[in-house]
């Protein structure tokens, strides 16, 4: 059931009436924003790179809108009653899209070689897999070293995409040229990228799906300016606006169109959470108190009315509302200048200036980092916004070279899938910047992740997160923001495109243009 927005309650023109059959042909028009900085889904999981590239390759599963599995490239699976052997039984007629054999010697390359390699969130959950084998060419078993009930919730295409071994074995994956040309397995093939046009997504004639999918061609249109993409919609040139595409002041104005419909489904997998890092290595940032005046320092339900049209929620700590283990039973960073000034002054606060860089999405973005720049002055803090390109921004946090930074991350349904690792010390690693970028070390919250993530009931896994919750909130190892609204508007002859909780991300292979 689709979750009304409070602000744009009109706005949600979702049409619940039967429709015909589906009907194969046509193109996508969609927006894509910002351009991806690759479609190599596997080193990159930015959220534009895993909204196209989740429609290239595929994962083992997908999941339903109450993330609930179902069959992608694994057609059946089974669970041991001791929770831990996971086996899964493949299509036997999937090809990759030049034509080789997908098997299950692909899947071990994928995850056992590349992904332990390239994928820092995937790497955390591998830590509890004892082995990965391939009985014959269409069975792989996961053998676990203990129980980790999230384990079935991390088969998805953005969690744990499937890698051809063919192409990638005993190369730098870094530097392979196939990621210029992404093959998978996915119901759409790469075309064509024009840097800065478009990037085109043809029909797998080839796809192990009978009748799938119905659409010959997905064209992403690379538009840059926020504007200019609303216009793109207002003429008809696009038809399809994923979440974030057009800044949030002009949501309802597209909304009310005729022939449009919005609908805020689709992210139930994601939970976006938004929050500035925060280094925790030097300068002032360094300094619990400095970061604990910071969440003092900013009136972030202005930032939820005036720049999000009240869409989202202000956060409370690391786990989201949404998120499963979500507790409020934590120390409370109400808009309190004062109490900001206070720290400040007991720290010895000297006035050094900090680095801030805002997300390069849009204007509702700078516009943040403004907000934020001018709550941080008047408390006495200086600050200098530094802004970047998105491969500037993703250098700069793979490299620490920060001070402050915004960001948004995705829980994935579970703190031990996505919570945990940008808390945890051992996935501190440069070159990535979806890890424990700000460099927090806690023993005991690192003590306290690994029993969560293991613990038999759901009652002892809610009790360590309690715990984890108030440490972190009390040492503010990054600033949090708002839970995020990421409403997707379209036309309404545009069918089955959100049916999992990945929405657009893997939604092309079911949907279908209404003549």
């Amino acid at each position: 059931m689709l979750k009304r927005l409070s602000t744009l309650a009109a706005a949600l023109l979702i049409s619940t009436a039967l429709h015909a059959e589906p009907v194969s042909g046509g193109r996508a028009n969609v927006v894509i924003q910002p351009e991806p900085p690759s479609l190599m889904v596997g080193l990159i999981q930015n959220g534009p790179t895993q909204m196209v590239a989740g429609n290239i390759y595929e994962g083992l599963l997908r999941y339903d809108k109450d993330l609930e599995p179902e069959p992608q490239l694994a057609k059946s699976w089974e669970i041991s009653e001791d929770g831990l052997t996971y086996t899964f039984h493949l299509h036997e007629n999937v090809k990759w899209h030049d034509g080789e054999p997908f098997t299950s010697a692909d899947v071990v390359f994928s995850a056992d070689e590349f992904l332990r390699e390239t994928h820092p969130r995937l790497r955390t959950s591998l830590e509890h897999v004892e082995s990965i084998t391939a009985p014959d060419d269409h069975t792989v078993v996961f053998k676990l070293k203990q129980p980790f009930g999230p384990f079935i919730g991390i088969f998805e295409v953005g969690t744990m995409p499937m890698i051809p071994k063919h192409i990638y074995e005993g190369t730098e994956y870094e530097n392979n040229p196939a990621n210029n040309t992404p093959i998978g397995t996915g119901p759409f093939k790469f075309e064509e990228w024009e840097r800065g046009s478009h990037i085109l997504l043809t029909k797998n004639e080839e796809y192990y799906e009978e009748g799938l999918p119905y659409l010959d061609e997905i064209y992403w249109h690379v538009i840059p300016d926020a504007a200019s993409r609303a216009v793109a919609y207002e003429a008809g040139v696009v038809d399809i606006l994923p979440g974030g595409s057009v800044e949030n002041f002009d949501v309802q104005r597209i909304a009310d169109m005729e022939n449009t419909c919005i609908t805020d489904e689709g992210w139930e997998y994601f939970g976006p959470h938004s929050w500035m890092w925060l280094n925790n290595r030097e300068g002032p940032t360094a300094d619990k108190r400095f970061r604990q005046a910071v969440m003092y320092a900013m009136d972030r339900n202005f930032a939820k009315d005036a720049l999000w049209n009240g869409l989202g929620k202000v956060a409370t700590g690391p786990v989201s509302s949404s998120t499963r283990f979500y507790s409020d039973d934590v120390k409370q960073y109400e808009y309190d200048p004062e109490q900001a000034k206070a720290l400040l002054e007991e720290m010895g606060y000297d006035g050094e200036t900090v680095r801030l860089l805002p997300l390069p999405y849009g204007e509702t973005w700078q516009r943040w980092a403004e907000a934020v720049k001018q709550n941080l002055e008047e408390v006495g803090i200086n600050a200098e916004i530094v802004a970047t390109d998105v491969a500037g921004w993703n250098q700069k946090l793979a490299e620490w070279d920060y001070d402050m930074a915004f960001t948004y991350l995705y829980q994935y349904g579970d703190p031990a899938l996505g919570v945990a690792r940008n808390y945890i010390s051992t996935n501190i690693a440069k070159g990535s910047q979806w890890n424990n970028v700000e460099g927090y070390e806690n023993p005991k919250v690192d003590e306290l992740f690994e029993k969560a993530a293991v613990a038999v009931t759901q009652e002892e896994r809610q009790e360590l997160y309690n715990e984890i919750q108030q440490i972190l909130v009390e040492d503010v190892p990054v600033a949090w923001l708002l839970e995020l609204g990421f409403p997707t508007i379209y036309r309404c002859n545009v069918k089955d495109l959100v049916t999992t909780a990945i929405g657009v991300n893997d939604g092309f292979k079911n949907a279908y243009v209404e003549e």
